[in-house]
């Protein structure tokens, strides 16, 4: 009786080995995918948005479209540091000239207003020195999360196994 037990528990062992591991790698590698996937469209539409200076209802598809080719639902959020000059002018009574003096401030807008903006006109109008930062991160369970937390017995319910994140300043007035 005891042999069969041991062989029986060694038949067990034996094959979550065999086909547990080789799944977890397998998942790792998809979540690498899809990582890289993220990555790739975050950046294009951050840069795209930067270089023309506003956001468009059509990037955005387009950036969701990307994301959800990869199987997995996203959270994204997106922040807007506009900037607010608040040049003042010091005369030179000498020489006649103007120096600009002053603090240039930013204030931050996020996702929902960005969204809202969208959704009414269909475009959000940067201007040159913004600062746009996009990120996303997955908001469901990758089976590599699962497996994870069967094998480990981990409790992941807040880690993100796959996030991109790009910012960038916008280099031209949108129009």
């Amino acid at each position: 009786m005891g042999d069969s037990l041991a062989i029986v528990g060694t038949l067990v062992i034996a094959v979550v080995l065999m086909i547990g591991l080789p799944m977890m790698s397998y998942s790792d590698r998809m979540d690498d995918v899809a990582e890289i996937t993220v990555q790739t469209a975050i950046s294009e539409f951050v840069n795209s948005a930067r270089t023309i200076g506003k956001i468009t209802v059509s990037d955005y598809d387009k950036l969701l479209s990307s994301l959800n080719a990869t199987g997995n639902t996203y959270d994204i959020q997106m922040e807007i540091q506009v900037l607010d000059e608040n040049p003042a002018k010091k005369q030179n009574a000498v020489l006649g000239e103007g120096t600009k003096i002053g603090e240039n401030i930013y204030y931050s807008i996020y996702t929902t207003q960005i969204m809202d903006e969208l959704d009414q006109s269909g475009v959000k109008y940067m201007k040159e020195g913004d600062i746009l930062k996009v990120t996303a991160s997955n908001s469901n369970n990758t089976i590599s999360q699962m497996l994870k937390n069967f094998f480990y017995s981990l409790s992941g319910n807040d880690t993100y196994s796959i996030v991109g994140s790009q910012s960038g300043i916008v280099t031209v007035t949108g129009s």
